[in-house]
């Protein structure tokens, strides 16, 4: 590799964003090779790898997550650093489109724009250039998209899916920021009545959502009886990553600047370090409902809750006792199965021969982690990861939620026990970031580091390879103890494009 690959103005952009001439350049070398992918034993299912809660266990694992809210334990993660770009891609292509007011796609736009709960902010912003919305849709329908995408209007393409109008109401429309705390409202407050939320977000959108945040919450508290603590954090710049371009070299923009850009949403790890309480919810932004379909979401929250918190109680219990004396064989080997049959760690071979201190240190290691409780639902489609045991370089076996990206699918063994899959990730997670002790775990150190990612993108019409840190519930959780929970699946209801607002669960049907 050349030595002087970046001039000293490179060094320079580099050291501000926190990263150093070594790390871009190991990134440089990840980028140029090829990752290696996880290697797929079997799909998880119902008794393999996926626990299914009896009904009969559920007052008391709400009882476990009401009492630790109560104690002010809990809070809420809600990764939101996404523009609305993304939603929007199908309409942009219909407003670059010159006669779209010719097309059937335009007839739909017309019929249907009504439905959209951010109908009336649209009207009324069509109203302040002297229009009405109706005659601006007879007129030229390709405008409306101009009132919706640009800022001569919503500007909705370039907002955080935040602050998009996501639910209409009989007296108002709610954003997605809004119905996340609602929803926190439900299961994150404590015996003073604080919910703490904890959003992350672009820079570019820091303001915006501060001042909408300062112009609602007001409302919420009174309604909910609540005082919300919320705190917003950005991507840190130090989880940025360089792209190459097709010719292998750091792309650099127009300017001859070198580029680096956000690093996925394994960056947010240094986010969710943040968060002081032991026990936090993670629930992407677009993921929400209506307050008619909120009560089983809230039900099911509180069991992954309470499943944890039980959890945790005997593991916590299991390390108290190791970090004493030392344990007899029987002792030994009851732990053992319990980390076997409850958190399905797979021990080493011949791990029942190891001598007792080999076997207690062990233990104490694979109990002394964060842990998680991931919801699984039944897979119907939706674009994303999901729960595998995955077989590591030494034999072990382990939990492992698992993205396309990470499979070689030109395996034919691979490719099939992915498609075997029945179940999905739906980002439906809560956490145990401090151990037994009470002390908060250095979530870096349980990382993955060999997960990266690399995807193509692109840049002004130029094609990237772009680089991404080991994703926030894949590898960066890779090390954490982990266990599969399935929920329902009316408990998911994303919004990946705009066209997915007009589903029954975001309509007031």
């Amino acid at each position: 590799m050349p030595e002087r690959l970046f001039t000293e103005k490179d060094l320079k952009t580099i050291r501000e964003e926190g990263l150093t001439e070594k790390g871009v350049l190991s990134q440089l070398e990840i980028l140029r090779g090829e990752t290696i992918p996880l290697s797929l034993a079997r799909a998880c299912s119902i008794g393999d790898g996926i626990v299914a809660i009896p009904s009969s266990d559920r007052e008391a694992l709400i009882a476990e997550h009401d009492m630790a809210a109560a104690q002010g334990r809990t809070a809420k993660f809600v990764p939101a650093s996404g523009a609305a770009s993304r939603m929007f891609r199908g309409w942009f292509e219909w407003y670059e489109t010159e006669n779209f007011n010719t097309t059937e796609d335009a007839r739909i736009l017309e019929k249907q724009i009504h439905r959209f709960a951010f109908y009336d902010d649209l009207s009324r912003a069509i109203l302040r250039d002297g229009r009405d919305i109706r005659g601006v849709l007879r007129e030229d329908t390709r405008e409306i998209l101009k009132y919706i995408l640009t800022p001569k209007g919503l500007n909705y393409a370039h907002v955080p899916k935040a602050l998009l109008k996501f639910h209409a109401y009989p007296d108002l429309s709610r954003t997605s920021l809004e119905e996340h705390l609602v929803e926190a409202a439900m299961y994150v407050k404590d015996d003073r009545r604080i919910c703490k939320v904890h959003i992350t977000l672009s820079a570019e959108h820091l303001r915006d959502v501060e001042d909408y945040i300062a112009s609602i919450r007001g409302r919420y508290e009174t309604e909910y009886n609540v005082r919300f603590e919320i705190a917003l954090s950005i991507q840190a710049p130090s989880t940025n990553t360089i792209a190459i371009d097709r010719e292998g070299e750091p792309f650099r923009d127009e300017a001859g600047r070198i580029v680096l850009r956000p690093g996925g949403h394994g960056a947010l790890l240094k986010n969710l370090s943040l968060i002081e309480e032991d026990v936090v919810f993670v629930k992407n932004i677009d993921n929400v409902v209506l307050d008619r379909l909120k009560p089983e979401t809230v039900l099911y929250k509180k069991i992954l809750g309470g499943y944890l918190l039980k959890l945790q109680g005997d593991i916590f219990h299991h390390l108290h006792f190791l970090s004493g004396g030392m344990p007899d064989k029987k002792q030994l080997s009851a732990i053992a199965d319990f980390c076997r049959g409850k958190l399905s760690i797979g021990l080493p071979s011949g791990f029942d021969k190891f001598p007792a201190s080999q076997k207690k240190a062990l233990l104490f290691d694979m109990l002394n982690r964060p842990l998680r409780v991931c919801g699984m639902v039944r897979n119907e489609g939706e674009p994303g990861g999901g729960p595998f045991w995955v077989e590591g370089q030494d034999g072990t076996r382990s939990l492992q939620i698992v993205e396309k990206a990470q499979v070689e699918v030109g395996s034919n063994r691979q490719r099939a026990i992915w498609e075997s899959s029945t179940y999905f990730n739906p980002v439906d997670l809560v956490c145990g970031i401090r151990d037994y002790r009470g002390e908060k775990f250095d979530l870096e150190r349980y990382v993955d580091g060999s997960t990266w990612t690399i995807s193509h993108k692109s840049s002004g019409g130029q094609p990237l390879k772009v680089l991404e840190l080991p994703g926030l519930w894949n590898g960066s959780m890779a090390k954490w103890n982990t266990v599969f929970v399935a929920v329902p699946s009316a408990t998911f209801n994303p919004v990946k494009t705009v066209e997915d607002l007009l589903r029954s669960e975001h309509r007031g049907l």
